[in-house]
């Protein structure tokens, strides 16, 4: 016995029209951007990435006719093009909002309270995951760790870093950034909107005053471990709770005979055969 087409849920309705052509003077410019990006690599192709940042900086997303773009540009099939474009998260399939705002929900962040800021937020702002607010404004999406651990939990805006983040602060952000209100980044160069990042991460120069200047280098929580293990020492610090008002801080310097932390390493009869019967150090010193 068979089953009719309609019986199995196949739709039979007429091939998607093609996409619409940008307006001659759209085309005209992002031809010449294209031309500037595909002349930096020997085989043209390897240019499809940055082309796919730079139409999504012209529409906010990569649409069909931006994806129509990139095949012709380069000779490709658009079928090669939307396979690329529909693998790599960072590109966008349907309008987004200016700020995409990510929240980390891998393991640390997560434990550390990215789940309760992402909750807070869906419920706030009255969206889903990789949803957009009604004014076009944020976007929200959890997202993957962002090799940002020792700041957890870490909310992004647009790729710039927001550390330490609490549910109440991340709430505070939101509401900034759909008010106009100026935001900084905890790490970083001034932020910009989702268009402007694309056509950044296409390859062309960074235009905001000092932005080269302000990404910087590693944070201090990310250098202590590196530090540690070359054998510097420092001051021990006391970390206030984030929503605690900050106290006086009492700091102790420690002598070269003291360790930082209970993980630090010690003499043992494994790394030290001089010493079979344990750790150097007297119980209690």
């Amino acid at each position: 016995m068979t089953t009719s087409s309609s019986e199995r849920g196949v739709g039979l309705g007429m091939p998607e029209l093609p996409p619409p052509a940008y307006p001659d003077d759209v085309r005209a410019r992002l031809e010449r951007d294209a031309r500037e990006v595909i002349a930096r690599y020997p085989d043209s192709r390897s240019a499809l990435l940055p082309l796919l940042h730079l139409v999504q900086s012209e529409d906010g997303y990569v649409t069909r006719t931006g994806m129509k773009f990139c095949a012709d540009v380069l000779e490709l099939t658009t079928a090669e093009v939307t396979a690329v474009a529909t693998f790599y998260s960072m590109y966008r399939r349907r309008p987004s909002g200016d700020y995409q705002v990510g929240v980390c929900t891998n393991t640390l962040c997560a434990v550390m309270g990215g789940d309760a800021i992402f909750e807070t937020l869906q419920e706030h702002l009255g969206v889903g995951n990789g949803e957009t607010t009604g004014d076009g404004k944020v976007t929200l999406e959890h997202i993957e760790c962002n090799a940002a651990c020792d700041f957890a939990p870490v909310v992004m805006v647009n790729w710039e870093f927001f550390d330490n983040q609490t549910p109440a602060s991340a709430t505070r952000l939101v509401d900034d950034l759909r008010a106009g209100a100026p935001v900084e980044p905890t790490r970083g160069a001034r932020l910009c909107t989702f268009k402007e990042t694309a056509r950044i991460l296409a390859g062309f120069p960074d235009e905001r005053p000092g932005a080269v200047e302000a990404g910087g280098s590693a944070g201090h929580a990310s250098l202590v471990g590196l530090r540690l293990a070359k054998g510097e020492t420092q001051p021990a610090r006391v970390v206030h709770p984030r929503d605690a008002a900050p106290r006086e801080e009492q700091v102790h310097d420690p002598s070269p005979t003291e360790r930082l932390s209970s993980h630090d390493p010690v003499d043992t009869s494994a790394s030290d055969p001089a010493h079979p019967s344990g750790p150097t150090a007297e119980e209690g010193e």
